[in-house]
């Protein structure tokens, strides 16, 4: 039986939810919307989303970002009207990729621009500054890859790591300053971090909605560390600072992992579209620059208890951790690049880093805040600063 509170609650949410749906029905019909329906130029906006390169061919994958259906008339290459097929169809909807396909006899290193017509005649261009073989997956485009990953991501990290023995050997003093050069380390890292995924926010299509998949991926990972950290806090309560020094650096190894993800997804991108030259001088530059994320690695554990066999396997597995998934990362934006991986990727990396960051500051000054602006601990924290921004001058030069 129902009862007249029931049909009460009932009726407070039909009554809202029914007028909600005849304001849109009546909005749609006589406002803005219909509006739009008069006899005006239609909302056009094509994206160029990829550019691939093959002998005496060129395709160009496409996105409709726009509300309005689109109709590829004419296809400009390097100023010069040019014949072309298109997949599906020459007319996309809404929300729909397709294909221009140009016969075209592009010569290796020369750059090209593209320019889409619209039967509106609204022009959409893309410029490609060298002309590249875009790489497929065969054998040696695996090796080349998995290498660039080995030399920029896992040789690094593991280098850094050797730095323990001598690092360990300082004195107390010298550990609050590691611990304050690590925090500036993580910090310019977290944001320089920040600072790609939101220049690859512009390369995505409006409808994707960049800075919602930024926010989330950075939110979501600061959530899911402190889940686990939570979670694991009895235990290392119960196993001391031993416990705790461990987890820190299994936690900057993951955040400095998946930073190395999106990484490596922007290198194999940039590799593939002929945007980066792989010289030995970049790859030591990248191998200098990345040495510091194993010292940042190992600064928790200079005060932990070893034990040889096990540590060893500590240090190698966390080596991996953050190193690998650049090797990931540049398989796949060699191969099946998309700003979107970018993104998330390198948003989750910078939410991982900023919430062990804030750990190990809350650590520092146990409750009491003014403890973290000791002369050590600030020259510590300036130094890891200083040391990665010195260290990218190698990289972009």
């Amino acid at each position: 039986m129902i009862t007249s509170n029931r049909l009460y609650q009932l009726g407070g949410f039909l009554l809202p939810t029914a007028l909600l749906v005849a304001f849109f029905s009546i909005f749609i019909t006589y406002g803005p919307l219909g509006v739009l329906k008069a006899d005006i130029p239609p909302v056009e906006k094509l994206i160029i989303q990829r550019v691939v390169f093959t002998p005496e061919h060129i395709d160009l994958k496409i996105f409709n970002d726009g509300p309005e259906p689109v109709t590829v008339a004419q296809a400009v290459v390097n100023e010069v009207i040019w014949k072309f097929d298109m997949l599906p169809d020459t007319t996309l909807d809404p929300l729909e990729n397709g294909f221009v396909s140009l016969a075209y006899p592009w010569i290796n290193g020369d750059p090209i621009a593209f320019t889409l017509i619209s039967s509106n005649g609204v022009t959409f261009e893309k410029e490609v500054d060298v002309s590249f073989l875009t790489p497929t997956v065969d054998l040696a485009y695996i090796k080349t890859f998995v290498l660039l990953g080995v030399y920029v991501g896992i040789i690094p990290v593991l280098v850094g790591l050797l730095w323990f023995p001598f690092l360990r050997g300082l004195g107390t003093r010298w550990y609050l300053f590691l611990l304050s050069l690590t925090t500036g380390l993580l910090l310019f890292l977290g944001v320089s971090t920040i600072a790609e995924a939101i220049e690859l926010v512009g390369d995505l299509p409006s409808v994707f909605n960049g800075a919602g998949l930024l926010l989330i991926g950075f939110v979501s990972a600061i959530l899911v560390l402190g889940a686990i950290s939570y979670k694991t806090e009895f235990y290392v309560a119960k196993g001391g600072d031993h416990v705790r020094s461990l987890m820190w650096a299994y936690l900057i190894a993951l955040g400095i992992g998946l930073h190395n993800l999106g990484e490596g997804l922007a290198m194999g991108s940039a590799y593939a579209l002929g945007e980066i030259a792989l010289g030995s001088t970049l790859v030591i530059g990248f191998m200098i620059h990345n040495v510091t994320e194993g010292v940042a690695i190992v600064s928790p554990l200079t005060r932990s208890e070893v034990r040889t066999k096990s540590f060893i396997g500590h240090l190698v597995f966390m080596g991996l951790l953050a190193g690998a998934p650049t090797i990931i990362g540049s398989l796949v934006g060699g191969f099946a690049y998309s700003p979107i991986y970018g993104v998330l990727f390198l948003a989750i990396g910078a939410g991982a880093i900023f919430d062990i960051t804030f750990d190990i500051l809350h650590h520092m000054a146990k409750g009491r805040w003014l403890s973290l602006f000791t002369t050590t601990n600030v020259l510590g924290f300036l130094s890891g600063l200083l040391i990665m921004y010195a260290t990218g001058f190698l990289v972009l030069g």
